[in-house]
């Protein structure tokens, strides 16, 4: 069985416009206490995302002292750079979203949070409309799945696609799993070992399994 997004997501997502100012947008952070929001238009779609990041850029290069001010801008994005003149959150927000939909997988937005370093998502509907926000929180619930529960999709659905169950020996523990057994081909038990590693709430997986030689090759004949 797989999470979905719309599983564990908070379906009262907080959101600002594009006009949303300065000031109100800090009132908001310090309100919410969250690394950022989902800038929306009138019609609720999402069309980018401004973090409190983007804000003491802002804050940074408006405040800083004229040699702090040389030194921040040096070693600043240029895109941040460009972001900290504005004034509402359309001016600062980082668009496009990085976004997800209500119906993908928590892995899958689990890998978006990894690969982008976000620490939240917003979930948007088929027209791009704001229905929730996922966090790194919420992605790490799958894995308060019971051992017993993963041991027994993994025994009873996992391995008979690929092989006899039978001759394997599963273990999980605190969603690591062991795997022992004999595969009867290398090739097959790679293919058992892919397949768990992406059973819900597993967190590693340990390879004990025998695999089988590969065949010794004939030796040659005499030449005559």
């Amino acid at each position: 069985m797989r999470t979905i997004v719309k599983d564990v997501m908070s379906t009262h997502p907080v959101s600002v416009r594009q006009t949303s100012p300065f000031k109100e947008l800090a009132a908001r952070f310090r309100e919410f206490r969250v690394s950022g929001f989902p800038v929306v238009d009138d019609d609720g779609t999402v069309v980018g995302v401004v973090s409190a990041a983007d804000l003491l850029a802002k804050r940074a290069l408006d405040g800083g002292y004229d040699g702090l001010r040389g030194m921040i801008t040096g070693i600043m994005h240029r895109k941040a750079l460009e972001n900290a003149g504005g004034l509402t959150a359309g001016d600062l927000m980082t668009s496009p979203a990085v976004t997800v939909g209500a119906d993908d997988t928590v892995e899958r937005a689990a890998r978006l949070m990894y690969t982008r370093g976000l620490k939240r998502l917003p979930v948007v509907d088929a027209t791009g409309r704001l229905t929730g926000i996922i966090s790194r929180t919420d992605v790490l619930a799958v894995f308060d799945r019971p051992d017993e529960e993963i041991r027994i999709e993994i025994t009873g659905q996992v391995i008979p696609r690929l092989s006899e169950p039978s001759w394997y020996a599963v273990r999980v523990k605190d969603g690591v799993v062991t795997l022992e057994g004999t595969p009867e081909t290398t090739s097959i038990g790679r293919q058992v070992l892919g397949q768990v590693r992406h059973v819900q709430g597993v967190v590693a997986v340990q390879d004990r399994l025998a695999y089988p030689l590969p065949p010794v090759p004939a030796a040659p004949g005499p030449y005559f």
